[in-house]
């Protein structure tokens, strides 16, 4: 592979870290090499934990100042271009964080469980503005809660969830919905703010379609 297909091809991956999981033995050698350079350049510049066996897009930005981690606990985390990423934050293995994706742990921290997905352009946001009106807003006291995401969540792009909000295992979060409130396990919400509307072991639901199954890139071969 010549030098400019072979950046392509990072390219190609930053922006669909799946296909990582996915090389053929030829280019595992040279993208494993790639990763681990993005990867211990990020353990030198920030406080942060990375398992083996995790992808890291060099263009994703990951802040994590000291006592404000950013733990990646297991294999299989993805972590796609152009996602912002502040601790605290805790990701299970197999965690995907899509492009765009956007999350701030505040002082309450974000945890997502295992397998769960972060779509393209979505935004957790582990902190709050008070809203007293004798005062600007950048005056106003800032709380955190935190935010806690169960095992196998699906987050659809361009969704919202705010600080101290809870999804249950399994739990299925509709495209562009803004969650606000506790959201049970197996319940799939939509809106704005977010309402159930159906749950994943009753019946399935057209519309909800994970980017990360999609069909192999013949650009692997």
């Amino acid at each position: 592979m010549d030098a400019r297909r072979r950046e392509q091809h990072k390219l190609r991956l930053s922006w669909m870290p799946w296909l990582y999981f996915t090389l053929k033995p030829r280019h595992r050698a040279w993208a494993e090499a790639w990763q681990r350079e993005v990867q211990e350049r990020l353990r030198e510049l920030e406080t942060v934990e990375i398992a083996e066996g995790c992808f890291i897009s060099p263009d994703a930005r990951l802040f994590a100042e000291p006592g404000r981690p950013i733990r990646l606990t297991g294999p299989g985390v993805s972590i796609a271009a152009n996602v912002f990423v502040h601790g605290p934050v805790v990701l299970e293995a197999g965690v995907s964080l899509n492009a765009r994706a956007s999350l701030d742990g505040g002082a309450g921290g974000i945890h997502i469980g295992e397998g769960s997905r972060i779509a393209t352009g979505a935004t957790l946001y582990a902190f709050d503005h008070g809203l007293a009106p004798d005062r600007p807003v950048r005056s106003q006291p800032v709380t955190s809660r935190g935010i806690v995401l169960g095992k196998d969540v699906w987050v659809g792009a361009n969704a919202g969830i705010t600080d101290g909000v809870r999804l249950g295992d399994h739990a299925v979060v509709g495209m562009g919905a803004v969650v606000t409130r506790d959201v049970p396990a197996w319940a799939i919400v939509a809106g704005t703010p977010a309402r159930v509307i159906g749950d994943r072991r009753e019946r399935p639901v057209s519309g909800f379609r994970d980017p990360t199954c999609s069909p192999s890139d013949d650009s692997q071969e």
